[in-house]
């Protein structure tokens, strides 16, 4: 089954979350976009899905060398602006919301998602060096990474440092004119190297020598493939090189680079930011590639959907109860029924909780006064996290049930529904594990503002409990109880985790995951029942909610007992896990 772009639930969601973050819909803008979006994806981005899959990369004398049709497809990609949706109109770009710029990846990652993960890491970049570089940098750098004629790339991982980025140990240099140079190893380098363009522009953490201990002394570098003079015109290749590429469980399309700096002298690089605060400068951009991992998230989960509901249509097995003169498609019998709800429910949550973010960073930018952006700004911080983590969760188990739904044919290679399976995996470890993402929504977004980023969620989440409540619609079944009941979870779980903080860490901490996940129930069940409430006459958005409510938001009550006793025992006794563990 070819992957088809969900534009009509792209938008509905759009418009909703939008009003939710009071903007105004976008659809008559909008529409065009993504079906021009859905072109690009169906015609020129899905037929290289598995072509990539099975050809993969190489590493040869001149570089890295991408699949067939690779290069010929980012040139069309970048031929029509598409790299630029969303950067600023004075560097080139098209100033599109970030909503629909969110539209658009979702489209082209669920055709393509080692394909969608190049722009992902440029779109990252721009962000960075439009925020934080110096003009002269601006000027010579950002129009090229706004077209994507020159991508970018984020080198922060090294062997010895992970997660814990202050034990990294690449080393800066001051030059006498003004530049850096730059030695030491990166590894998992996404698109470090290849062969789609002329130019790749690396953005390496790496310590001066007189920088301060962990990650206040970490300092942030433009570092150019090929050297670039102040006229931008391409000089001599820089001394950095890709040193091996890694054979991988999924995204066999995507090369995944050990990067070398400095072997003949120290690569030439460009401070951006201050010196010893390039983390700060790094994390724009790892937010703004968080969200965008959370997205990756949701297409897979629709691709895995759209497999598994289309092989379900097709394949026929028992004759179901009682039993008929001939077989049935599997999608009549209730158990593959229930998976393919399960599936449908999960990745419109998740989307909801994507949008929901992603319209916060517009309102943050376009809100009607100084106190509406900066509450915008904190409840897209706030929900980052949550997007990232739940989306790619739920990725993982939208394709594991992909494969289920197509039985044995979905262990074989030919469906494609294992190829989600692989490729998605990676989405909940890299831009943050998502055991980091729990941890860093519990211990510094649920304090954000003193707690009342949370209090304008809960709040939020009661009033479409009340509407729903207020309604005599039978359509939505037991809609408002169970979603009540959820948000009710909630708040008593988010009075525990507050209580905790920098009283009970332990417990905290130990708590954090499912926490998040609680939270992300109660928030996307109840933006899917605000998007069935707008559109009551659409009969299958009433459906996914109810489904969403009654069968995946009693988890909630579970979650919250969990949250309640997790981490008890470790802070009691904490050598009681590692005997347990031993």
């Amino acid at each position: 089954m070819t992957y088809r772009a969900p534009i009509a639930d792209l938008l509905a969601t759009m418009s909703q979350t939008r009003a939710a973050n009071n903007l105004p819909a976008e659809t008559e803008e909008a529409e065009p976009v993504l079906e021009q979006a859905a072109a690009l994806a169906q015609e020129v981005l899905a037929p290289l899905d598995r072509v990539g899959d099975r050809h993969g990369v190489s590493l040869g004398p001149e570089g890295v060398r991408t699949a067939p049709g690779w290069r010929e497809a980012y040139e069309t990609w970048t031929a029509g602006g598409w790299n630029g949706l969303t950067a600023p109109e004075e560097s080139g770009g098209s100033g599109l919301s970030q909503s629909l710029g969110a539209a658009c990846f979702e489209i082209w990652s669920g055709a393509n998602l080692a394909f969608a993960l190049a722009g992902l890491l440029t779109s990252g970049a721009i962000e960075a060096v439009h925020r934080h570089a110096s003009d002269d940098l601006k000027a010579r750098f950002l129009p090229k990474l706004v077209s994507g004629t020159w991508p970018g790339t984020m080198n922060l991982t090294e062997p010895q440092a992970g997660s814990d980025l202050g034990a990294l140990r690449c080393r800066a240099e001051r030059a006498p004119d003004g530049s850096y140079r730059i030695f030491g190893q990166k590894i998992y380098i996404t698109y470090g190297d290849h062969d789609m363009t002329e130019n790749i522009l690396h953005l390496v953490l790496a310590r001066l020598p007189d920088a301060p201990a962990g990650t206040r002394g970490i300092s942030l570098f433009l570092v150019p493939k090929v050297l670039v003079d102040h006229e931008g015109r391409l000089g001599g290749h820089n001394d950095l090189r890709c040193v091996g590429l890694e054979s991988k469980l999924g995204m066999h399309a995507a090369p995944t680079c050990t990067m070398s700096f400095g072997d003949a002298g120290g690569a030439v690089g460009f401070l951006i930011g201050e010196e010893h605060r390039g983390l700060a400068c790094m994390f724009t951009m790892m937010n703004n590639a968080r969200l965008a991992v959370g997205l990756e998230g949701v297409a897979a989960a629709e691709n895995a959907t759209q497999k598994a509901l289309a092989f379900a249509r097709e394949r026929r097995q028992g004759r179901g109860r009682p039993a008929g003169p001939e077989m049935i498609p599997i999608i009549r019998h209730p158990d593959v029924a229930r998976m393919l709800m399960t599936m449908k429910a999960y990745t419109a949550a998740a989307r909801c909780l994507c949008h929901l973010t992603a319209a916060a960073l517009d309102a943050a930018r376009e809100g009607s006064d100084t106190a509406a952006r900066r509450e915008a700004a904190e409840r897209a911080a706030f929900l980052t996290p949550v997007a990232k983590a739940f989306s790619t969760d739920i990725a993982n188990e939208v394709a594991s049930l992909g494969v289920q739904v197509h039985g044995g044919m979905g262990y074989i290679e030919d469906t494609g529904a294992a190829q989600i399976l692989r490729d998605i995996r990676i989405a909940a470890i890299y831009e943050g594990t998502n055991g980091i993402q729990a941890i860093d929504f519990a211990t510094r977004k649920l304090p954000l503002a003193g707690g009342t980023v949370l209090a304008r969620e809960i709040a939020d989440m009661r009033r479409t409990v009340d509407k729903l409540q207020a309604m005599a619609q039978p359509g939505f079944g037991h809609t408002a109880l169970r979603l009540s009941e959820a948000v009710t979870a909630l708040e008593n779980a988010s009075a525990a985790m507050q209580s905790r903080l920098g009283d009970d860490e332990v417990e905290a901490l130990a708590a954090a995951a499912p926490y998040l996940r609680l939270f992300a129930i109660a928030r996307g069940g109840t933006a899917l029942a605000d998007l069935a409430l707008a559109r009551p006459e659409e009969a299958e958005r009433v459906a996914i909610a109810r489904f969403f409510a009654e069968s995946l938001a009693p988890a909630a009550t579970g979650l919250e007992r969990i949250v309640l006793d997790a981490g008890a025992a470790l802070a009691d006794d904490p050598e009681a896990w590692l005997r347990a563990l031993d």
